[in-house]
């Protein structure tokens, strides 16, 4: 599943208003739990055909199988026939509700006298008194039913036989249902949008990781694979969708009188049911050539796809396919890929096996409005999504405590095939903006966690879903593209090969990905200093990763767990005590030398000793997951090296030395002074990847003073740096009239105005009020560039009133393009004016990442306790937010103890920079 990272009505809210008040925050917060909260305790009353049994929870011991959140083993399904109808108007009591049939056919394992098959919320048709039939196969008799019910807290229905059923014969069982088609985006559910002032309704899915249950009877684990047969029933006028191609649809006459359409579909391969998706909707598509191998779909929105904005997707869907064709050395398994965009939906998107659906901003491209941002966003989800084709779908983790080596992967080998599909944007260097720098601050805290869970800590759906975390896709990404670089790439591939050919159709455990790697590497004669097992168990066992300090006098190294806060208290213990097998790549004043593996605490390599004028920089490229420290000398060298020829030193390490430095010094490793002296080259630097991780760095410093007297210094500074980066833009654009050719400049070019603007670099602010004064007379004719957009309203609203906002919310009221509704809806938050955010209605995210947003300036005891005061008062009903809001609670002691450490010092510098003094 692709990340659903997005700026919603309430964070954009919330996040202004918390600049104002911690209390305004904490009763932001309050409201927001308390509706989702409430969203999550609604029991929606459904239609119901039920006879004269009714749905009972029985109360029994903890040791009942019922009770328990895994499946027993003593079944195994071979195939669904599952036939549903859902009704895209309301009834009588104005519910949406669909109806349906199931028949599962499946082995018995071991012999039993019990059924537990999943079920959520569905409302079953009684037969005799019992929720299903039963009956054998191949003419043998079956158990007779002796009690039937719902064990609601585990999603189970539950079925006790008078007699066992025998272990290796067939059995079917039958139901009949009736769920709501809610509109809550999980399970079959119903997406509403306006279009051309006409309300709209669709039926779609979202299953993973544990919500097939919802639309049907089903054994709902990924190791239960099997075999779908689908069919929907459908109004004129709509189309169906599924995994498979569809039969000949035909109409159909219902008892009442309605005339319908039914829409079957060819049997799906082998998979398990978070991979089920079905869509009704009246989209219109585009597609590939006819007589291509594989048949490409884009859907959307009639008005969007005449509109063109599926031309993009179509056009990077099939060299993407082809890439990993190549990459992994397997045929696409599937004859055809639909790939549909919803109005409404959770993630970014689903890899869906043939249907994978999107949101819509991660499948539409409209060049007259998107940007580059969301059409590199585009081409990454795509690649993430084709990527689990393989790597998930046709090959599967045994249980979800492994989602970090699916989305991990899916993740990093997305930034491959978007860089196939797109050479000249150096996606395969982006990645570590993109992924790898945010989630080491995430992972550098204590109440972080390991990339593998045991199977025995991740069983209710609640903890299911938590998993699914920047540490999960990110760091997963990060050791894995670690992995790949130190036994390269090829033999990467190779192994990749082996371990899908063997596993094909089935499930596995992150250890047979690790056997077969191992296979390759032997087979290439690659030596490494331990079995890839047992590097990668301490990479993804134990949480977090090392800072690796080189002193160049003597040629030390040492590792040490990197820790955000040095005062927090690691109590999960590690069996490895937090050490790491480290791949050390290095350069010597510009040379790059032999890869060295750091394996114990401490070690020396004479070859990292320095003499008069050399320099060192280790991990190159940032292609391992660590952090690095240098004695002092080696820091001014570098420090001069970049004042003098930073080309000298690659542009990701340029990054990566300024990050370090930051982050190091916020770990109280180095000096504060140290962090803001690598910024000092920036006047001369026109590469997008040091600026933006400067400007990452440097926005907690204006998160953490914007409110004190060390803002006007620290503006100052920054405004030195950003001129001549304004000026080269001004200049490369012709005044701003043209579009830079390379990807990142124009990603650079938006720091450019961004920085310029806020610190007052002549002409910027009244360049952008003008392009936004420009639009407003002319409201139907943007001439804004998309890349430019979220910055010029941003400055135009900050530097504006009511005028500037009302319009800016009635563009996003009447936006029909989701990209370009997101940039309106982000700069109205960016208003000086707190009061005009009261137009804003509700919003959707997660109450995690809602968290995480409003808490990040936090800095004072007065903060640090309000927060507190909020997670006691709601201690028992956090659920998957606890993990944020102990997050937000370290995050926030750590702000206040930096602050309180460093703001004298940071006036101090500041202010001698802007002088000219050292």
């Amino acid at each position: 599943m692709g990340k659903g990272f997005f700026i919603s009505k309430v964070v954009a809210v919330v996040c202004v208003v918390v600049a104002i008040s911690a209390v305004a925050t904490i009763i932001a917060l309050s409201v927001v739990y308390a509706q989702e909260k409430s969203k999550n305790q609604e029991t929606p009353t459904t239609a119901t055909t039920a006879g004269p049994g009714t749905q009972t929870t029985t109360p029994s011991t903890p040791k009942e199988p019922w009770q328990r959140y895994r499946l027993p083993d003593s079944l195994s399904p071979i195939s669904y026939n599952v036939t549903l109808w859902p009704r895209l108007t309301p009834n009588t009591d104005g519910l949406y509700i669909f109806s349906g049939y199931s028949t599962v056919l499946f082995t018995c394992v071991k012999e039993t006298d019990l059924i537990l098959i999943h079920s959520n919320k569905l409302n079953f048709t009684m037969f005799d008194g019992y929720h299903a039939q039963l009956k054998a196969v191949d003419g043998a008799s079956a158990p007779q039913l002796k009690k039937s019910w719902l064990e609601v807290p585990t999603q189970y229905l539950v079925i006790q036989l008078s007699s066992p059923l025998q272990a290796g014969s067939t059995y079917e069982l039958f139901t009949e249902f009736v769920g709501e088609l809610a509109d809550d985006l999980g399970g079959f559910y119903r997406s509403e949008y306006d279009e051309d002032g006409v309300r709209k309704i669709l039926a779609t899915t979202q299953m993973q990781p544990t919500d097939a249950r919802k639309a049907f009877p089903c054994f709902d684990e990924p190791a239960m694979k099997a075999v779908f047969h689908m069919t929907l029933i459908h109004p004129h006028g709509t189309v169906a969708l599924s995994n498979s191609m569809n039969y000949e649809p035909i109409n159909i006459t219902t008892p009442d009188g309605l005339n319908l359409i039914q829409t079957s579909f060819g049997p799906t391969e082998i998979m398990s049911t978070y991979l089920l998706a079905f869509v009704v909707c009246d989209f219109g598509f585009i597609q590939s050539d006819l007589g291509a191998n594989v048949l490409i779909r884009i859907w959307a929105r009639k008005k969007a796809i005449e509109e063109g904005q599926g031309a993009y997707a179509l056009e990077k869907t099939g060299p993407i396919l082809s890439f990993f064709e190549k990459y992994y050395k397997i045929p696409y398994p599937l004859k055809k890929s639909d790939q549909i965009a919803l109005p409404d939906f959770s993630a970014g998107a689903m890899e869906n096996w043939g249907l994978i659906t999107y949101r819509e901003t991660a499948l539409l491209y409209n060049p007259a409005v998107s940007s580059n941002g969301d059409k590199e966003w585009v081409a990454t989800v795509i690649s993430h999504e084709l990527a689990h084709m393989w790597f998930g779908n046709l090959v599967t983790t045994k249980w979800w405590n492994d989602l970090w080596l699916n989305e991990g992967f899916a993740t990093y080998v997305s930034y491959l095939g978007a860089n196939y599909a797109e050479p000249d944007w150096n996606m395969s260097d982006l990645i570590v903006l993109n992924e790898i720098i945010g989630v080491m601050a995430v992972d550098a805290l204590a109440s972080s966690h390991p990339l593998s869970s045991k199977e025995a800590d991740v069983m209710r759906p609640e903890d299911i879903n938590a998993l699914f975390d920047s540490i999960t896709y990110s760091k997963g990404a990060a050791v894995l593209r670690m992995l790949s670089s130190f036994i390269t790439e090829e033999v990467f591939s190779n192994g990749l090969n082996t371990y899908l050919e063997e596993f094909k159709y089935k499930n596995t455990v992150y250890q047979d990905l690790w056997k077969n790697l191992q296979t390759a590497v032997d087979n290439a004669g690659i030596q490494l200093p331990h079995s890839v097992e047992v590097i990668m168990n301490r990479w993804i066992l134990q949480m977090g990763f090392p800072v690796v300090t080189i002193d160049t006098k003597t040629g030390k190294i040492s590792q040490k767990h990197f820790l955000l806060n040095p005062d927090s208290v690691v109590d999960v213990p590690s069996e490895f005590n937090y050490e790491w097998f480290v791949p050390i790549t290095w350069i010597k004043t510009g040379a790059a030398k032999d890869q060295y593996w750091l394996l114990t605490k401490e070690a020396t390599n004479a070859d990292m000793t320095t003499g008069d004028g050399d320099w060192l920089i280790a991990n190159i490229d940032m292609k391992g997951f660590y952090r690095v420290n240098y004695d002092s000398e080696n820091w001014d060298r570098i420090l001069t090296k970049l004042s003098t020829q930073h080309q000298d030193i690659p542009v990701i390490n340029r990054a990566q030395i300024i990050d370090d430095a930051f982050n190091l010094a916020r770990a109280k490793i180095v000096s504060t002074t140290l962090a803001l002296s690598t910024t000092r080259f920036l006047n001369t630097e026109l590469e997008y990847m040091p600026w933006q991780t400067a400007t990452r760095n440097l926005d907690y410093f204006v998160l953490m003073f914007d409110r004190s007297e060390v803002y006007g210094p620290m503006q100052g500074y920054i405004n030195k740096k950003v001129t001549p980066l304004f000026k080269h833009f001004e200049e490369l654009t012709a005044n701003w009239t043209k579009i830079p050719e390379k990807h990142t400049d124009q990603y650079n070019q938006v720091n450019a105005l961004s920085w310029g603007c806020s610190t007052g670099v002549d002409g910027c602010k009244e360049l952008t009020t003008a392009w936004f004064k420009e639009w407003m007379d002319n409201p139907d004719n943007n001439k804004i560039s998309p890349n430019l957009r979220t910055t010029v309203y941003c400055s135009a609203i900050a530097e504006g009133g009511a005028v500037e906002w009302d319009f800016a919310w009635k563009m996003y009221k009447s936006a029909t393009i989701a990209s370009e509704a997101e940039k309106l809806l982000y700069a109205l938050s960016c208003t000086k004016q707190p009061w005009l955010l009261n137009s804003y209605g509700g919003g959707s995210m997660s109450f995690g990442r809602l968290i995480s947003g409003v808490t990040k300036r936090f800095s004072s005891e007065f903060e640090y306790k309000q927060l507190l005061q909020f997670k006691e008062d709601n201690i028992n009903q956090l659920g998957s937010a606890a993990s944020s809001f102990e997050q937000a609670l370290e995050r926030t002691k750590a702000n206040m103890d930096w602050v309180a450490l460093n703001k004298e010092l940071v006036f101090d510098w500041f202010t001698s920079e802007i002088s000219g003094t050292v």
